[in-house]
């Protein structure tokens, strides 16, 4: 099955989504802060990356900027709890592929992993 990093400061929202994504079958691995976010990015290059924007030492514009540098192509989700349009438009410019509102909600969450990942499995 495929394997996703959560890049998130809250604790609490990281057991979360992690609880959902594991029911569905998925490897998750964690970062609670960009730089940790970023290494983990390249060391062992997840399947889809599910992203906060609001997160210590590299926020999430600075992680897409850099996944954009490596020219990674990892798919990421960007979960937000506000986001400006402005800063909608620069995620979308950076490559972020789909955007959940947080909390996620686990339909949200998992429909927008299987379309980035290209899986078709029903809800």
């Amino acid at each position: 099955m495929s394997s996703i990093l959560v890049i998130e400061d809250s604790l609490h929202t990281r057991r979360s989504i992690r609880e959902i994504l594991e029911r569905e079958g998925y490897t998750v691995s964690e970062a609670e802060d960009g730089l940790k976010g970023l290494q983990l990015a390249t060391t062992e290059t997840p399947d889809c990356i599910l992203l906060d924007l609001v997160i210590p030492d590299l926020d999430g514009l600075k992680i897409l900027e850099g996944l954009r540098e490596l020219k990674s192509g990892i798919p990421v989700i960007v979960i937000t709890a506000h986001i400006q349009k402005a800063i909608r438009q620069r995620c979308l410019d950076l490559g972020a592929a789909a955007f959940i509102n947080k909390p996620p909600n686990e339909d949200e969450l998992t429909y927008a992993v299987r379309k980035v990942l290209g899986v078709n499995k029903k809800l």
